[in-house]
């Protein structure tokens, strides 16, 4: 339950079975189809988050028999943010749900307050919040 879209909840959903699966002698590595299956995610997709996690530098990816990925480092290095960022705009500013004419060209709508709170507590949360969460 995120604020984010199918793609960002994906890299977040494959990142954390890596992490599950975790170990400081080099850990298990699925391959796309594996975390597919074990998190009820179109393979396509995780292929594509998987390949844009790893241009970053959060997993690497072997090909071949007994390939698959891994995390790149310790999840307690990843922050969700560094996962949902590649695939969500991330906006310093909320876009008035009234539409022109309020926040930022007139005054505030009355949920402006409320929304720049829940903006910035989102934000804090995925910036503090990393892949050791879902380690056992």
């Amino acid at each position: 339950m995120t604020p984010y879209g199918k793609v960002a909840q994906a890299a977040i959903s494959a990142a954390s079975l890596l992490a599950e699966n975790f170990s400081t002698d080099g850990g298990k590595r699925l391959n796309s189809r594996e975390i597919a299956e074990k998190r009820k995610l179109s393979q396509a997709i995780v292929a594509k988050v998987l390949t844009t996690l790893s241009k970053i530098g959060i997993v690497t990816g072997s090909p071949g028999p007994g390939g698959g990925y891994s995390l790149a480092c310790h999840p307690k290095q990843v922050t969700l943010q560094q996962i949902v960022a590649p695939f969500e705009r991330q906006e310093p500013s909320l876009s008035c749900p009234f539409g022109e004419g309020w926040c930022g060209t007139g005054p505030h709508c009355p949920l402006h307050k409320q929304l720049e709170r829940l903006r910035v507590q989102m934000s804090e949360f995925l910036n503090r919040t990393t892949l050791a969460s879902f380690q056992a």
